[in-house]
């Protein structure tokens, strides 16, 4: 395949991640994305997705666990990273999924949580995924992710709650009473929160 071949069905393939079908939909065979794949200019990602290996910024993790998990959500540690609340890096991905759900087989080291339906939706929202147009995933609010990480704390650990806790604090506008009428609504995280409240403020 010439440069000018593979040019032409680079510019073909859809932005961001992508299945086989999509490219075949979009006029690139099989053959020529394998060829391509063999060629550096396509990344094979996850089980049937690819990326086009175009430059740009692409958060790939997160792309293949919102294709393949639409209601996955960015919880615990990897929430609370992502909100500024604490200094680790999370070596694997927290994602929690209503109960019911069955977590899929991912690419990406992934640590799947099962959350209860009825309070799966407390403090949800989305955020956009970098490498895709309109791709987005489920996250966590910082007042959400300091609850679970008391609630869980025998997972998430108890001194990333008090860390998380310690820096939401010092935040201008953080309101203690909506952190405790989050946690109210969840199970076993009212008391371990309003005790670490009371030795922090």
């Amino acid at each position: 395949m010439n440069m000018k071949r593979q040019s032409q069905l680079l510019d073909r393939l859809p932005r961001g991640l992508f299945s086989i079908a999509d490219a075949t939909e979009h006029g690139v065979s099989h053959s020529s994305l394998y060829r391509m794949r063999n060629a550096g200019l396509v990344e094979r990602i996850g089980s049937g997705l690819y990326i086009a290996g175009t430059g740009i910024e692409a958060e790939i993790d997160l792309l293949e666990a919102s294709r393949k998990a639409p209601l996955a959500t960015i919880c615990l540690t990897s929430a609370l990273a992502r909100h500024g609340l604490i200094d680790e890096i999370p070596s694997s991905i927290d994602l929690a999924l209503p109960r019911g759900k069955t977590p899929p087989q991912l690419s990406a080291p992934v640590t799947w949580h099962i959350f209860d339906k009825a309070t799966f939706d407390v403090g949800r929202s989305s955020m956009a995924v970098e490498g895709e147009n309109e791709a987005r995933i489920g996250i966590y609010s910082p007042e959400r992710s300091i609850v679970d990480a008391f609630r869980l704390r025998a997972s998430a650990g108890y001194e990333t709650g008090i860390e998380a806790l310690r820096n939401w604090l010092k935040r201008p506008g953080s309101q203690p009473a909506r952190l405790m009428e989050i946690a109210s609504s969840v199970p076993r995280a009212k008391g371990p929160l309003r005790q670490a409240m009371e030795v922090l403020l």
